[in-house]
C-alpha cells in the first residue's frame, strides 16, 4: 500500500506529526469548554409585557393576543408559541426553528413590538425581550446578608454593586437578586384629608409632577468666564416634598403635608430569602450557551475576591450551589475510567503477544487517536462533556483492533523469515482494506444519530462524532506510525534475537508470559474438544441456557424509562414555602432545602 511505503521511506515525517498532535492537542482542549452535558441550542426567545394593574384577562385580550397576531406574519422560522398571561404581565415564548438566525429574529421581534406600541393601553412600555437556551443553566449561588446590614442595604449592594462587578465575566448571566427590598419613596394619601379639601389623587400627582423636575440647563458668560446654569427644581431632600404646594384657595396654600405623608419606603415583597434563619438576599449565576462552566465559576469566585473589596467591611458573602465541583467529578470519573480501560488493553495485549516493544506500540497509537479526535471536535466547536469522553471511552476497545492486527499480521511474516521492511509491507498491505471496511461498518452504525432531532440530536451526535473521528484516527496510525515504530522496534530486537541475548529484567515477565500461553493452549484444547463432542453428540445443545433467550424481551416492559439514569450524588433539595419564602439553610453536605414556615 503507497502510504506504507511512504511512511517507511519518511519515518521522520509521521513521527514529528504524532509529537506535534501530542503537544499542540493539550494547549488546544485548555481552550475548549467543559461541561457536564453538551450544549443544548434550542432557540427560545421571551418577549415580557408589563402593565400593572391589568387584570390576567385583560393582558391576553388586549396585549398578548395582538403580539402574536403581528409576530405570526411579520418573523420568520417560528416554529411555535406559548404564552401566559398573569396579572399586570404576559409572557410569550417563541419557538424557532434549528436553523435560525437568532440574532435576525431578536431584531424582527424588537421591531414589531415597538410597532405595535399605538395599538395597546396607553401608557404600555416596551415589553422585555430575552434570549435563552437549554444550556443557560445556574452555575453558582451567593448569599449577601451581615451584621447591621438590613434586607434593603443588602437588595442595593447584590444589585448595584456586586451584580456589576461580576458580569464582566465572560459567559455569565445575572438575574435581579431574590429577596431584599426595593427602595421606594412613596406618598401615603388621607382620603379623608382629601375630601375635606375637595382635592382628588390626580391634582397631588400632578402638583408634583410640575414641579419635580430637571430642566435642560444652559450656560451664561460674565466677562471672561463661562458658568454652567443649573436648572433643577426636584427637592434635594425627601422632607421637602411635603412643602411642595398643591393648590391655592382663597389666598391659602394646600401643601402636600396637608393631605398626604411622604415617606422613605420600598416596594411590596414577592419574596423573602432567608439564609441561616437570617433575612438576605440570593444571587444566582447563569453560564450562557456553550460558555465553560469551570471558567464562569472560576472567574466569578475571582471577580468576586475583587469586587468584595470595595463594599462596606460588614457584608458577608457566602458561596455555595457550585456546580463546578460535580463538573470536575463526572469528568475526572469518566477520564479515570478511560485510562484503566486503556491500561487493561495494554496488559491483555503484553499477555497474548508477549512483547513490551508492540505493546508500546499500541498504547502509543491509542492515546494519539483519541488526542486527534478531540481536537476535530475542539475544532468543530464541540465542548468536552460526559458525552464526547464517554464515546471516546467506549472507542479504547476498538482502537485497539487496528494496531493489534496489524503487529500480529507483522509478526507472522516475520516468523516466516521474511525480512523487516517486507514484512512490514506485506502484513500491513494484508489488512488495509479489510481495516477499511471495519472502520466504516462501526462509522456507519453511528450516523443515524445524525438524523435525531430536538434534545437528543444536541447529546448523541457529539458522542458519535467522538467515536468516529477516534476510529478513522486509528486507522491511519495504524497505515503509517504503527509500521514505522515497529520497523524501529524491531531492528534492535531481531539483534537480540539473533545474539541469544535475553535482558534480565525481561526474563520473569518473559516466564510469565509463556506460562500465560501454556495454559491458553490447554484452555483451547479443551475448548476445542469440546465442540468436537457437541458435533457427534445427538440431541446435545450448544445453548444449555436458551429457553431463557426470550427473558429480556418480557423484562423491557418492566424497565423504567427516562432521559436520564437517576442522580445519586450530593444535591439540593428544594420544597417551595406556602407564603412564597426562600429559606436557604447551608449544610456540610452542600445541601440546600426550602423549608415552609
Amino acid at each position: 500500500m503507497w502510504i506504507i511505503r511512504l511512511a517507511l521511506k519518511r519515518p521522520y515525517t509521521f513521527v514529528v506529526a504524532a509529537l506535534l498532535l501530542l503537544l499542540v492537542t493539550p494547549f488546544v482542549l485548555l481552550r475548549t469548554p467543559t461541561d457536564v452535558l453538551p450544549e443544548i441550542n434550542i432557540p427560545v426567545v421571551s418577549i415580557i409585557w408589563n402593565f400593572t394593574g391589568l387584570s390576567a384577562k385583560d393582558i391576553e385580550q388586549r396585549m398578548v393576543y395582538t403580539e402574536e397576531r403581528v409576530l405570526t406574519t411579520t418573523v420568520n422560522d417560528i416554529q411555535h408559541i406559548e404564552s401566559t398571561s398573569y396579572d399586570g404581565i404576559g409572557i410569550i415564548k417563541v419557538f424557532f426553528q434549528p436553523t435560525v438566525t437568532i440574532s435576525t429574529a431578536v431584531a424582527q421581534i424588537t421591531a414589531v413590538s415597538q410597532t405595535i406600541l399605538r395599538q395597546l393601553p396607553p401608557g404600555t412600555t416596551p415589553p422585555l425581550i430575552i434570549q435563552y437556551s437549554a444550556s443557560d443553566v445556574p452555575v453558582l449561588q451567593y448569599g449577601v446578608g451581615g451584621d447591621g446590614i438590613s434586607e434593603q442595604q443588602a437588595a442595593d449592594i447584590a444589585l448595584n454593586q456586586l451584580r456589576v462587578g461580576l458580569i464582566t465575566v465572560p459567559g455569565i448571566a445575572i438575574p435581579y437578586p431574590y429577596g431584599g427590598k426595593q427602595r421606594l419613596v412613596s406618598i401615603d394619601l388621607d382620603l379623608r384629608k382629601l375630601q375635606e379639601k375637595n382635592l382628588t389623587q390626580s391634582d397631588v400627582t400632578s402638583a408634583i409632577n410640575a414641579q419635580a423636575l430637571v430642566f435642560p440647563s444652559g450656560t451664561v458668560k460674565l466677562g471672561l468666564k463661562q458658568y454652567q446654569v443649573d436648572v433643577n427644581t426636584f427637592p434635594l431632600r425627601i422632607d421637602s416634598l411635603n412643602e411642595l404646594p398643591i393648590k391655592t384657595v382663597d389666598g391659602a396654600t394646600i401643601r402636600v403635608r396637608d393631605v398626604a405623608q411622604v415617606r422613605d419606603g420600598y416596594d411590596p415583597q414577592t419574596n423573602i430569602v432567608r439564609q441561616d434563619g437570617v433575612r438576605s438576599v440570593l444571587m444566582v449565576l447563569l453560564k450562557n450557551g456553550s460558555a465553560s462552566t469551570l471558567s464562569v465559576v472560576a472567574g466569578a469566585k475571582q471577580a468576586m475576591a475583587n469586587v468584595l473589596k470595595t463594599v462596606n467591611s460588614a457584608v458577608r458573602v457566602k458561596e455555595f450551589s457550585d456546580q463546578s465541583v460535580f463538573v470536575r467529578a463526572a469528568i475526572s470519573g469518566v477520564v479515570r475510567e478511560g485510562v484503566i480501560a486503556g491500561a487493561l488493553t495494554a496488559l491483555m495485549i503484553l499477555l497474548f503477544l508477549g512483547s513490551w516493544r508492540s505493546t508500546i506500540v499500541v498504547a502509543i497509537s491509542i492515546p494519539l487517536s483519541v488526542l486527534a479526535s478531540l481536537a476535530v471536535l475542539s475544532a468543530l466547536g464541540e465542548t468536552i462533556n460526559l458525552m464526547t469522553l464517554g464515546g471516546l471511552a467506549l472507542a479504547v476497545g476498538i482502537l485497539v483492533d487496528d494496531a493489534t492486527v496489524t503487529i500480529e499480521n507483522i509478526e507472522r511474516h516475520m516468523g516466516l523469515g521474511e525480512k523487516l521492511e517486507d514484512a512490514i509491507l506485506k502484513g500491513a498491505g494484508e489488512i488495509a482494506l479489510p481495516a477499511l471496511v471495519s472502520t466504516f461498518c462501526i462509522c456507519i452504525v453511528f450516523i443515524p444519530m445524525f438524523f435525531l432531532s430536538g434534545v437528543a440530536h444536541y447529546l448523541f451526535v457529539p458522542f458519535a462524532e467522538a467515536v468516529v473521528f477516534a476510529v478513522i484516527a486509528s486507522y491511519v496510525l495504524s497505515r503509517t506510525l504503527v509500521p514505522t515504530l515497529v520497523m524501529w522496534f524491531e531492528r534492535h530486537n531481531q539483534k537480540s534475537k539473533k545474539d541469544g541475548h535475553v535482558t534480565f529484567w525481561v526474563r520473569p515477565f518473559v516466564a510469565l508470559q509463556h506460562a500465560f500461553e501454556r495454559g491458553f493452549d490447554r484452555f483451547r484444547s479443551s475448548y476445542r474438544g469440546l465442540l468436537a463432542q457437541s458435533s457427534i453428540t445427538v440431541g446435545f445443545s450448544p445453548w444449555p441456557f436458551s429457553p431463557s433467550a426470550p427473558a429480556p424481551g418480557f423484562l423491557y416492559h418492566f424497565s423504567g424509562r427516562t432521559f436520564f439514569r437517576q442522580w445519586t450524588r450530593a444535591h439540593f433539595d428544594c420544597m417551595c414555602a406556602p407564603l412564597r419564602e426562600r429559606v436557604l439553610k447551608k449544610r456540610p453536605t452542600l445541601s440546600t432545602r426550602w423549608k415552609p414556615r
